[in-house]
């Protein structure tokens, strides 16, 4: 796709997740990072959260707000991104402030950053090049379809909160999927 550049900007534990046929991937799933920045959320995703394989959280494709695009984890590897659907899916994050910092207090489980339009048309490009790069993509949802599990609040364990809110209420759902040729999974 003429103009969409993707800069390779992998994890250095990239090489240790586990492989994967592309054939077998046939979804994408749309997150937000709940992080003030893309740096924020490169520390976040230089971390190590699985000591045995020496790997952490991470997508395999970041949009910062300004359109940019960067390639953490090589598609032919099985990034940690959502519970149960890794092995089958792309995860690609946007740099998105969510409900950050406080993300599981009930008073602020609102998002209210709308996403940037340079940000949109990028997810756009990047999701077009993905479906003629990887013919198996069917299917595109947002982590909170994924994942609903509820958790207590941080500031009343009473109360319970969506874990997972990702890409949130702003999210255009409509644009992309009228931009697209994958259909929504639900």
């Amino acid at each position: 796709m003429t103009g969409l550049v993707i800069h390779r900007a992998h994890l250095p534990y990239a090489g240790q997740l586990d492989p994967r046929e592309a054939a077998r991937v046939d979804l994408v799933v749309i997150h937000c990072t709940e992080l003030p920045d893309l740096a924020a959320a490169r520390e976040l995703g230089m971390r190590i959260h699985y000591p045995e394989s020496g790997t952490g959280h991470s997508g395999h494709y970041y949009v910062d707000r300004d359109g940019r695009i960067e390639q953490w984890v090589p598609p032919g590897r099985i990034a940690h991104h959502v519970r149960g659907f890794n092995q089958r899916s792309l995860g690609i994050e946007l740099v998105n402030r969510g409900r950050y910092p406080n993300w599981l207090n009930s008073n602020t489980q609102i998002m209210t950053e709308p996403y940037a339009e340079e940000q949109i048309t990028s997810l756009i490009r990047l999701l077009n090049f993905l479906c003629t790069a990887n013919r198996g993509l069917r299917w595109i949802t947002g982590h909170e379809q994924l994942d609903l599990e509820k958790v207590p609040a941080t500031d009343d364990p009473g109360l319970k909160v969506c874990r997972k809110r990702d890409p949130g209420p702003l999210f255009p759902w409509k644009e992309v999927l009228n931009s697209i040729p994958l259909k929504a999974y639900r």
